[in-house]
């Protein structure tokens, strides 16, 4: 196995064209524990510890440009209140050490259904900045996972960076474990509530082969919140609307039995915590001075 270490961002990507099935490594978090576990040899490992640039952020005026090596301690941190869903998502991320050394990009790379980061990027509406020596693109989110550990980058291509817009209404993560720390993750379920659009997106992990939004809950939802007038008069979402919501969310799901829980389990828990976050974004919201704003606005 070769070791491949660039200085700089150029020669990363020269080397990912010269050698376009070698194996970035930043933080580590997945590619050792694959690699130790003898389930992936590569040929060469693409060392971008030294390129600077993958470990910082920009907060603009509408999003987050996010390096793709920035560690989950520093969303956590410093990004709370731009990236809310993505914060709560990287609080559940292994442990302090892991939170450390991993970042969204390594989540991204080894698409896994049961990375931590997905449905928050899924909820917030995220783009992934892929580049090449051919150049640079950026890819939805929505397009990104193409099936089991595997996504849109071709070959040659590598992640710089994702862009998430700034939260503008709350938004909520939760996850189903064995256990509080060090486990991977039986279902998780992220929600974000977008009222300058009036809409709410969902993301779901480790219930299907990929990471998936449960769309015909969010047209569900959309239509719900806009017909009953909550977005304006901020009434309590009625019990029927947030139980056909989360059974919709469920109903999305297609979910397998394995060691960490059936695909019976994984159905309710997905439904169960569809309700939750609903009822606890929908709650923050109706505290917010959101709606004044936006009466005012359009005033």
């Amino acid at each position: 196995m070769d070791f491949l270490r660039p200085a700089s961002w150029e020669e990363a990507l020269a080397a990912k064209a010269e050698h376009p099935t070698a194996v970035p490594i930043a933080g580590g978090t997945d590619v050792m524990v694959e690699i130790n576990f003898d389930h992936r040899r590569p040929e060469h490992l693409l060392d971008l510890n030294r390129i600077e640039d993958l470990s910082a952020w920009e907060v603009g005026e509408d999003s987050v440009r996010l390096g793709a090596s920035v560690p989950y301690t520093s969303i956590m941190e410093h990004l709370r209140a731009e990236l809310p869903g993505l914060a709560l998502a990287s609080h559940t991320v292994a442990s302090p050490q892991i939170r450390n050394r991993g970042g969204v990009g390594g989540n991204l790379g080894t698409a896994s259904p049961a990375g931590d980061a997905h449905p928050a990027l899924l909820a917030a509406g995220a783009e992934v900045e892929a580049e090449s020596v051919r150049g640079s693109r950026r890819i939805p989110i929505d397009e990104f996972y193409t099936g089991v550990k595997r996504n849109a980058l071709a070959p040659d291509e590598l992640i710089r960076a994702v862009h998430i817009k700034k939260a503008d209404g709350p938004q909520q993560y939760s996850k189903v474990g064995t256990r509080n720390a060090m486990v991977i993750a039986v279902c998780a379920f992220g929600l974000a509530l977008h009222p300058e659009t009036r809409t709410v997106r969902t993301g779901i992990g480790s219930a299907a082969p990929t990471p998936i939004r449960a769309k015909a809950a969010e047209e569900f939802l959309n239509a719900a919140l806009e017909e009953g007038g909550f977005w304006d008069n901020g009434s309590i979402i009625t019990p029927s609307v947030a139980r056909q919501f989360a059974d919709l969310c469920a109903a999305a799901c297609n979910p397998i039995d394995d060691v960490r829980g059936t695909a019976s389990y994984r159905r309710h828990a997905v439904g169960v915590m569809a309700r939750r976050t609903l009822t606890w974004t929908w709650e923050s919201y109706r505290g917010t001075d959101g709606r004044t704003e936006q009466e005012g606005s359009a005033a």
